[in-house]
């Protein structure tokens, strides 16, 4: 399993994101969360978040996740709001996560 993947957004842009073990608690700071099926090397996207405190919004909808075949939570620090929901906007557009509805920005 790797520790960090490259998620593509639609613009192109490329997000290094790493794998939260469960073993250690996540940063108290803002950032973006994925969770995501892997199937070998493959990373298939089930819902891509933004929250401004890891460690609060991390699980918020993990249960949810796991039922739609999730297997791991891949992190990446933001502490901009702004930057957050850009990034999430980008692979969101790019993945079309099944749990991201087209409400969301």
């Amino acid at each position: 399993m790797p520790r960090e993947l490259d998620f593509t957004g639609e613009s192109g842009t490329l997000y290094r994101y790493h794998l939260h073990e469960d073993d250690r608690a996540p940063s108290p700071a803002g950032g973006n969360y994925l969770y995501v099926k892997m199937a070998g090397a493959e990373a298939k996207v089930i819902y891509a978040g933004e929250t401004e405190s890891l460690y609060r919004g991390l699980r918020s909808d993990w249960s949810e996740a796991r039922e739609h075949g999730a297997t791991d939570i891949f992190l990446r620090l933001n502490v901009t709001g702004d930057v957050r929901r850009a990034e999430k906007a980008d692979l969101v557009a790019h993945y079309k996560p099944v749990m991201n509805t087209v409400s969301e920005p």
